[in-house]
Order: C-alpha cells, then structure tokens, then sequence
C-alpha cells in the first residue's frame, strides 16, 4: 500500500526546517547505506546524531503521533530517528530495496524496516527531477509532494530518487517497524478503519459500528506483534 499524508508539518514548521537545515553541514550520504545500495547511492545526509537531526526529529515523531492517518495507516510498533537527506547537482539514488534490519546508532534499538517513509520539505516548483519511483502492485509510481507531505510505502519496494538537475530536494527519510508486519493485512486494516470512520458521519449505523469496531480489533488482536 503506497500512502500519501498531507500536511504531516505545518506551513510554520516547514519555514522553519527550511531555515535550520539551510545552515546545516551536510556529508556523504553514503554513511548510512548498505553495500549494495552505496552503489547506487549520491546524496548528501545529515549526521544522524547532529544538534539539527536530533531536534528536527523530534519534532517529526511528535507530529506523527498526532496524526491520525499515519497512526491507521502504519500501525506503528517502532520508528526509526528520522533522517535528512539532500540532492542537487544531478545528484541521485540508483534503484535499490532498503536494508531489511536498522540499527539505531548509539544504541540496542534494532527495527525490522516494514515501511518506508519520505517527508518532503522543499517545495516541488523549487527543483527539477528528484521524483521518487516506487515500484508496487500496480506498477511504477512517481511521487514529488508539497513541502511537509509525506509518502508511506512498503520498504519491500524497489524504488530510485531520478537526479535533481536544478535547485535542492531536501527531505526527511526513515522506516517504521508496524504492529502488522503483513502489507496485505495492513491495508485491509487501514481500508477497515477508514469506512468505520465515514460510517460514524451516520448516526443510523450505530449497530454496524460496533460489529465492524469488533471484526477490526479482533483481526489486529489476531495479527499484531509485538516486541
């Protein structure tokens, strides 16, 4: 399932990344790719562990708790710390699969790398190329989203980043380990919530409500792990 989040930040929250990562000192990419993608790999990254990662993270897992079509969508277990990455100058990312496990630098935390997830924090009107290519069920997908949306898709996806030939593309990436580590039942999940949702805007469905609620906790009772 391939997921688009609007407005994971706000208009002010996307001034002010723009701000902050604009003064940031920004190495090889290549740090935190594995062997096979670091072939396909030119962008430049913020340290994980830099003052500005750290503090811009932050704020990204705060706005992901409150938002609730992200809480449907992924069911999170875990989220990896999120990370900035930039492109320009033709820079680009070759076709690859994410790494299967991330450890989390500094620490125990290991996650298995259910969904990916990219947080656009430049506005697409201001660079040329640097669409994301994902490769799914229904063929290739091309996303470049507003500044502060967001995409969220399986990390068992191919995908590449096309090169960005004029101005930055400057976005936030990470992974999420879910409660259902099942795509398909994920989305049938996410499906399920979403029409119990649009059913509570008809009072007449109350009884249909709590049937639908009760079949929704007990495939999430059925399926979920956690760990």
């Amino acid at each position: 399932m391939l997921l688009h989040i609007p407005q994971v930040l706000s208009a002010d929250q996307v001034a002010y990344f723009q701000q902050k990562l604009s003064h940031a000192d920004w190495t090889d990419g290549k740090v935190t790719a594995g062997i096979q993608s670091a072939k396909a790999k030119n962008n430049q990254q913020l340290p994980e562990n830099s003052k500005i990662s750290i503090e811009l993270g932050d704020i990204i897992l705060g706005a992901l708790e409150q938002n609730a079509l992200f809480m449907s969508g992924a069911l999170p277990n875990k989220v990896f710390p999120p990370l900035f990455n930039l492109y320009e100058g033709g820079q680009a990312f070759g076709r690859h699969v994410d790494n299967a496990i991330r450890a989390v630098s500094g620490t125990r935390m290991r996650i298995r790398t259910d969904l990916s997830a990219t947080l656009f924090l430049a506005e697409p009107n201001t660079y040329q190329g640097g669409e994301l290519k994902i490769e799914d069920t229904y063929g290739l997908q091309s996303v470049k989203l507003a500044a502060g949306d967001m995409v969220l898709y399986p990390s068992s996806s191919l995908h590449h980043v096309t090169p960005v030939t004029q101005g930055k593309r400057i976005a936030a990436f990470f992974w999420i380990q879910s409660l259902i580590r099942d795509d398909a039942k994920r989305a049938l999940l996410f499906e399920m919530d979403t029409t119990i949702q649009r059913m509570h805007q008809q009072p007449e469905n109350a009884d249909h409500i709590v049937a639908m609620t009760s079949i929704y906790h007990n495939l999430l009772r059925m399926w979920a792990e956690i760990n």
